[in-house]
C-alpha cells in the first residue's frame, strides 16, 4: 500500500500544491515554515480524517482563505482509491471514498493506516495520561470498528453520568436509582475497552522491547505499565464504592477514562530518570512497534511519516533508524529535513526507489 499522490489547496500555508510520490522512501526538504511538515499532515490527514497537528479543522485553512481541500490516490495493490476531504467556514467537513461520501467518518479511519514520527512525540512522555490513552486508542481505532464506537459511547454515557451528577449536587439530592441506569451502561462499555487495552499491550510491549534495542545504543531494560482502576476490582463495585466521592465531586472518578501508561526504564520512569537520547530512542521505538502491530494486523505495511528526526536525533540512532525502515520490511516512507546536502547524501546512498523534493514557498520542485 502506498499513496500515489497529493493535491493540496488552501490547507496551512499552502495555496495549492500536487505532488506524485514514490512506493518507496520519499524526502522533503526545505526551511522551517515551509510547508513539509504540513505536506505530511495533510497524508495523515488522508489516513485519519483530521490532522495530527491540530485537530480544529477550521484553523488549518489558510490564512485568509474560507476552505482547504486535501485529495489522493492510495494504491492497494492493483487497485487505486480516492480519498478526498474539503472543509469550509459555517459547513460540516466533507469526507468521500471514490467520490462517495461518508455517513459515519469512523467508516474510514483503519482502511489506509499511517504512522506519525514527530518532534511533538515529547509530549507522550512529558504530558498527562489522556494523551497516552489518546494515542493507545487511535492504534485500536484502525483495526477494531467495535472498539472505536464503544470509545465513542464510553465518553457519551460519562457526559451524561457526570451531568447527573452535577445536576443532583445543585439539587442536593442523590438518585442512587437514576446513576444505577449510566453506570451499568458505563461498565458494559469500559469493561470492554479495559480487555482490549490489556490484550493489545501483552501482544505490543515484547514487540516494542525488541525495536527499542534495535535503535538505541546499548540494551537496557524498557517497560509499559498499563495503570487501570479496573486492575484492582469489579468495575461495577469500585463506581458503587465511589458514590459518595463522586457525589460531592460532581463527576465520575473511577473507570477506564483514568486509565494511564507508565514508561520506564530500567524500572524507573523514563520521564524522571531517562537521558534525552533514551527519551528519543523510547518514543521512536513506541512508534516502529505501533507501526509492526498495525502491518501484522492489517496485513499491508503503513505509509511512514518521519518529520524532522535528524534535528532530533544524533547521527547514530538516525543511520540506524534510516537502516531499518529501508528494509523490505517497510513500506511506503516520507521523511522531512531542514538540510538539502545531509538529505542528498543520505539519498544516494540508498538502492531502494526513491524521489526527493524540496518545497519553497508553497512551490514544490522534484530533484531526483
Amino acid at each position: 500500500m502506498h499513496l500515489a499522490n497529493l493535491h493540496l489547496i488552501n490547507f496551512k500555508n499552502i495555496s495549492e500544491l500536487e505532488i506524485q510520490f514514490s512506493k518507496g522512501i520519499n524526502g522533503i526538504v526545505g526551511k522551517n515554515g515551509s510547508g513539509k511538515t504540513n505536506i505530511l499532515d495533510a497524508v495523515y490527514y488522508l489516513s485519519m480524517c483530521k490532522s495530527y497537528l491540530n485537530t480544529i479543522d477550521r484553523q488549518n485553512i489558510q490564512f485568509e482563505q474560507s476552505f482547504f481541500s486535501v485529495n489522493g490516490d492510495w494504491q492497494v495493490d492493483d487497485k487505486q482509491s480516492n480519498v478526498h476531504c474539503a472543509f469550509k467556514h459555517g459547513a460540516k467537513k466533507v469526507f468521500k471514498f471514490n467520490k462517495k461520501e461518508y455517513e459515519k467518518l469512523g467508516d474510514h479511519i483503519g482502511k489506509f493506516p499511517v504512522v506519525f514520527i514527530s518532534p511533538y512525540d515529547g509530549d507522550l512522555i512529558a504530558e498527562g495520561s489522556e494523551l497516552r490513552r489518546k494515542w493507545m486508542d487511535g492504534i485500536l481505532s484502525q483495526i477494531d470498528k467495535d472498539y472505536l464506537e464503544q470509545i465513542q459511547r464510553y465518553s457519551k454515557i460519562l457526559e451524561q453520568r457526570n451531568a447527573l451528577l452535577k445536576n443532583m449536587f445543585e439539587h442536593r439530592l442523590f438518585d442512587r436509582e437514576s446513576i444505577a441506569v449510566w453506570d451499568y451502561q458505563l461498565v458494559q462499555s469500559g469493561q470492554f475497552i479495559y480487555d482490549k487495552r490489556k490484550e493489545f499491550l501483552e501482544e505490543f510491549i515484547p514487540v516494542f522491547n525488541r525495536f527499542y534495542n534495535e535503535i538505541g545504543l546499548e540494551s537496557e531494560l524498557v517497560n509499559i505499565e498499563y495503570r487501570s482502576q479496573l486492575n484492582d476490582g469489579d468495575f461495577l463495585e469500585l463506581l458503587h464504592d465511589a458514590e459518595k466521592k463522586d457525589a460531592f465531586a460532581q463527576f465520575s472518578t473511577v473507570g477506564i477514562h483514568k486509565d494511564d501508561l507508565i514508561f520506564t526504564i530500567k524500572n524507573h520512569p523514563v520521564k524522571k530518570f531517562g537521558s534525552q537520547g533514551q527519551q528519543k530512542s523510547f518514543l521512536i521505538a513506541l512508534r516502529i512497534a505501533q507501526y509492526d502491530w498495525l502491518k501484522r494486523h492489517k496485513g499491508t505495511n503503513p505509509v511512514l511519516l518521519l518529520d524532522d528526526i535528524f534535528d532530533k536525533l544524533d547521527n547514530q540512532r538516525v543511520a540506524k533508524l534510516i537502516e531499518l525502515v529501508t528494509t523490505d520490511y517497510f513500506g511506503q516512507v516520507l521523511v522531512t529535513d531542514t538540510d538539502p546536502i545531509r538529505m542528498k547524501q543520505l539519498f544516494e546512498g540508498l538502492s531502494i526507489e526513491k524521489k526527493l523534493f524540496e518545497i519553497e514557498n508553497g512551490e514544490i520542485t522534484t530533484l531526483f
